[in-house]
């Protein structure tokens, strides 16, 4: 059995750090909970000496999670933070406080402008002030990616004789080569004596791209625990991405000699989640979680794909969350891609017609850079949109600054006309509401995306959305210049396919 290694998530610190990505209590508390269905083993619920609205949210998230993880609590290695930590913990079922100090020559020398014995002194003191508090001691070695090894080795042994039960070993500034990160924490595993009465910590960033490949090469020489956050999100280029150092150790565990207790089956729900509430967008490349992590454009590798999954990749969709690939149909795509897409369609062609489709199919790719359902649909001879029972017919709105949005639609249902009106919070809001009116069922809107538009502002906006109705979801698209009546064809798309 591969060792446990402990997923230590500091998204609603360390990742609240980004600029820009500050987050209220209330919505620190939604993703607390998106954290404890991933079923993370930590969570580092701020730093409540820096602010009243932090204290609060530690309090908050400790009340939230009670004993299903261990909460933590950041300090510096000062009194005032300690007790700060202490109180916001005080009623936490699985309290950890976090305390440390910087260990490098550029901490020592240049911020805190004192002396390694005095570094080593203040690191015992504040742990075993810590300690009067609580069992469970993170201690943090500051910067230690770049700190001499043999005075990290004396710190790190001090710290464990205080009472430490988890010695964080960071690369601050992102700056460390794989190997040689490996190795400090395979010299600490082998001269630091007292190293089997604490775990050892890692929390990379990734000023130089390669924060997952610090955290493994640290697992792979004797870490226990990673800290990470959802999407990599944190301070300058963010830390290591929760995502991608699990899946790696689901992929290559008997290597890393590990495994983590992480659903990953939540994670494109969380990086939804965190992507929303911050307003960082996820890149489309981005590894695991973004858009474009299986999707396939090459006509090769759609071919190889569809014959068999793993030809092109080595995760399931499934295994983090996603229904299934993406099959991108472009200039590039060939016909075995073609053919899959029409018979997900329902649409079945002998090869005489699969190729007239397929040379018409050419032509309107280089016409356009993304070829949708409905195009294809199109060219098949089977618009899906004339099969609709509710089309929509017209779609007025009025909005601006100052003035509260209004929209007035028809919709075509069965050949019978309807109208309605309404007002909301923005155009699209106000769409939506005069559309129920008229379809006056209880749907719930559970998911919103509008892709970016790639070439100018007359270029086609294309709109995603998930509706529940009646326990079971349905998706719907749309796809318009106007991004208002794309998003009102998305939906009504999604209740065309529960109204049958």
């Amino acid at each position: 059995m591969t060792r446990k290694i402990a997923i230590f998530d500091t998204t609603l610190r360390d990742g609240e750090q980004s600029p820009g990505a500050s987050m209220n209590s209330e919505e620190k508390l939604v993703i607390t909970r998106q954290l404890l269905r991933l079923n993370v083993d930590v969570i580092e619920a701020g730093f409540p000496v820096s602010s009243p609205g932090d204290f609060k949210s530690v309090q908050q998230i400790a009340a939230e999670v009670g004993d299903r993880a261990v909460v933590c609590a950041l300090t510096r290695a000062v009194e005032k933070d300690i007790d700060s930590a202490a109180d916001a913990l005080k009623d936490c079922a699985r309290p950890r406080i976090h305390t440390g100090i910087g260990v490098s020559h550029s901490h020592i020398y240049d911020k805190l402008r004192t002396t390694p014995e005095k570094i080593i002194e203040r690191a015992v003191n504040a742990v075993k002030y810590a300690k009067k508090y609580v069992e469970d001691v993170e201690f943090y070695a500051e910067d230690a990616g770049r700190s001499d090894y043999e005075f990290l080795a004396k710190v790190v042994q001090a710290v464990i004789d205080a009472g430490a039960t988890v010695v964080n070993i960071p690369d601050t500034t992102g700056y460390s080569m794989p190997d040689e990160f490996g190795r400090r924490i395979r010299f600490l595993m082998e001269n630091v004596t007292n190293v089997d009465k604490a775990s050892i910590s890692v929390h990379c960033h990734n000023d130089l791209g390669m924060a997952t490949a610090l955290s493994l090469a640290g697992v792979q020489n004797g870490a226990t625990q990673v800290e990470c956050t959802i999407n990599g999100l944190g301070e300058r280029a963010g830390n290591t991405a929760m995502e991608e150092v699990v899946m790696a150790l689901k992929m290559h565990g008997d290597e890393l000699d590990g495994h983590t207790d992480i659903n990953t089956r939540e994670f494109i729900r969380a990086s939804r989640l965190v992507s929303s509430i911050t307003g960082f967008v996820v890149q489309p490349n981005k590894a695991i979680v973004g858009a474009n992590a299986f999707a396939h454009s090459s006509g090769i590798h759609q071919d190889g794909v569809i014959k068999s999954r793993t030809t092109y990749e080595i995760i399931d969709p499934k295994d983090v969350g996603i229904d299934d690939n993406s099959i991108v149909l472009t200039a590039r795509s060939g016909r075995a891609a073609l053919k899959n897409r029409l018979s997900m369609l329902g649409v079945t062609l002998d090869q005489e017609k699969l190729d007239k489709v397929y040379e018409e199919f050419l032509k309107l790719a280089d016409r356009k850079k993304d070829i949708h359902d409905d195009d294809i649909l199109v060219l098949a001879g089977a618009d899906r949109s004339g099969n609709h029972r509710i089309k929509l017919e017209y779609l007025q709105v009025t909005s601006g600054v100052g003035v509260r949005s209004v929209a007035s639609l028809g919709l075509n249902i069965s050949g019978e006309k309807f109208e309605a009106a309404a007002s909301g919070n923005g155009p699209v809001d106000a769409a939506i509401k005069a559309l129920k009116r008229i379809i006056d069922r209880h749907m719930t809107l559970k998911e919103f995306t509008i892709q970016a538009i790639s070439k100018g502002s007359d270029d086609v906006g294309k709109v995603h959305m998930q509706v529940e109705y009646d326990n079971q979801m349905y998706y719907g698209f749309g796809a318009n210049t106007d991004i208002i009546a794309a998003s009102v064809e998305a939906y009504i798309d999604c209740i065309n396919k529960f109204t049958k």
